[in-house]
């Protein structure tokens, strides 16, 4: 294995060719949602695939019945782990064009940050563990164990084709861990690394009650409104304590540790700026736990969107024939969404009132994810991101949902680490998107030491 002060060296000597292909990739408007940017998809594929081709890289890019896949893998090294490397290459669309300060496919630097769509979700994170490899490979002529690098151009719109591929790949996949870097640091200067997702379970509720709307003055009391019954039954998922009430829905909870819990009152988290950060006036939530303990590691219930009688200007005595809303769940490691929906469809099927049809609709659900922090590879990435950022990560989880993290536990057997370099702050979907150049060299420098970490200390 090359010295470390030759991996240093490489790192310093090519900082600005790797800035120089980030903005290279950046220029490519990938916008997978929008059909009229498919030739810049192609193009997008072409360049990565390029970029690791000339590494040497057995690539190969896959055809599916949407946006290509590029899949490239390193030689096997005996005794030593193998990696599998995930990302994307599509961004979203840039609307609104008007609230971007430089265009958004022309990456401009201002204070130390690139500024375009695709800076941070994912480009720029995607490249530092290409970057990563090119140094050990043209310092030491080969990488320390075997990379499996998977980039796709559908994330943005849903991963369909990439979860074909799952399915009829998963022997040419296989590997010992994944590796994302899509998601963020805890503060600047504070690197972490995800170790805990959120699932989902998300449903449509619709009630019918007459067949069409009635004079409230004259029908009311009499016939059951839509619209109160969806009221009382919306309410009935949650109690005063912030207990999501659907039968059996803790049943499968895996409380926090007392570990856990420490670890996230260590945070220098700041409630006061928090609130004001999202404009609200307080915090509420499950009874007995904390804002960070509520949105990263409580199952929670939401309604999303409500609909049901008379929406326009002045008022309308209607009785309304129809309501519906939107609701999700947020759901903790072993939850199960199917659980859930039996749960929820006993207890609407109790509570709903005569007069009222229900339709319970099943959109879309997807378990929660969590990687011991014990775990091995767990542990060496902390050590690599240290010596990066030359800052000990904290170890956080994620309120949102990553899908494609469940999907790899499933099809291929393996944990992901997801080690984020950006941070909250950065736009990833809105205008002004950046990336901070530092954070981009410290990703790089982490990653190149994460391969190391992964095979000296014995994984």
């Amino acid at each position: 294995m090359p010295e470390s002060t030759a991996l240093e060296q490489y790192l310093t000597d090519h900082r600005q060719q790797f800035e120089d292909d980030l903005c290279e990739l950046l220029r490519i408007p990938s916008v997978s949602a929008d059909r009229n940017y498919a030739g810049d998809i192609r193009r997008a594929a072409d360049w990565v695939a390029a970029r690791l081709r000339r590494l040497g890289l057995a690539t190969q890019v896959v055809e599916t019945g949407g946006h290509p896949l590029v899949y490239a893998e390193s030689p096997p090294v005996p005794g030593a782990p193998t990696v599998l490397v995930y990302g994307h290459y599509d961004v979203q669309p840039a609307d609104p064009l008007d609230q971007w300060t430089s265009p958004p496919f022309e990456p401009t630097v201002r204070d130390g940050n690139l500024y375009a769509r695709g800076a941070t979700d994912d480009k720029g994170q995607l490249l530092t563990h290409i970057n990563s490899a090119q140094a050990w490979i043209e310092t030491a002529g080969r990488l320390p164990l075997q990379l499996k690098f998977l980039i796709e151009g559908e994330e943005e719109v849903g991963s369909e084709s990439l979860n074909k591929f799952l399915e009829q790949a998963a022997d040419q996949l296989a590997c010992d861990v994944v590796v994302v870097s899509d998601t963020a640091q805890f503060a600047p200067g504070q690197p972490a690394i995800t170790y805990g997702l959120r699932g989902i379970a998300y449903f449509e509720l619709r009630l019918t009650g007459p067949q069409h709307d009635l004079h409230s003055g004259t029908f009311g009391g009499g016939v059951t409104n839509p619209a109160n019954a969806l009221a009382r039954m919306l309410a009935a998922l949650v109690d005063d304590d912030g207990r999501v009430q659907v039968p059996g829905f803790y049943d499968d909870v895996v409380p926090l540790t007392d570990r856990e819990r420490a670890q996230f009152a260590a945070l220098a988290f700041d409630e006061r700026a928090f609130l004001q950060r999202i404009g609200a006036d307080a915090a509420t939530g499950e009874a007995g736990y904390t804002t960070l303990e509520r949105r990263w590691a409580r199952p929670t219930c939401d309604v999303n969107g409500i609909w049901g009688g008379y929406q326009g200007q002045g008022g309308k005595t209607v009785l309304p024939s129809t309501a519906g809303a939107k609701f999700s769940f947020r759901l903790v490691p072993r939850q199960d969404p199917r659980r859930v929906a039996a749960g929820l469809r006993e207890l609407f099927t109790r509570i709903c009132p005569p007069g009222i049809r229900m339709e319970l609709i099943e959109m879309h659900g997807a378990p929660g994810a969590l990687v011991s922090l014990d775990s091995p590879y767990m542990q060496a990435a902390a050590r690599a991101i240290e010596r990066g950022f030359e800052q000990k990560p904290v170890f956080i989880r994620e309120g949102g949902s990553i899908p494609i993290v469940t999907a790899f536990y499933e099809r291929l057997g393996a944990d992901t680490l997801l080690l984020g370099w950006g941070l909250d702050d950065d736009n990833a979907h809105g205008p002004n998107e950046k990336f901070s150049l530092t954070d981009f060299h410290r990703g790089i420098r982490a990653s190149t030491y994460l391969w190391q970490e992964l095979v000296g200390r014995g994984v």
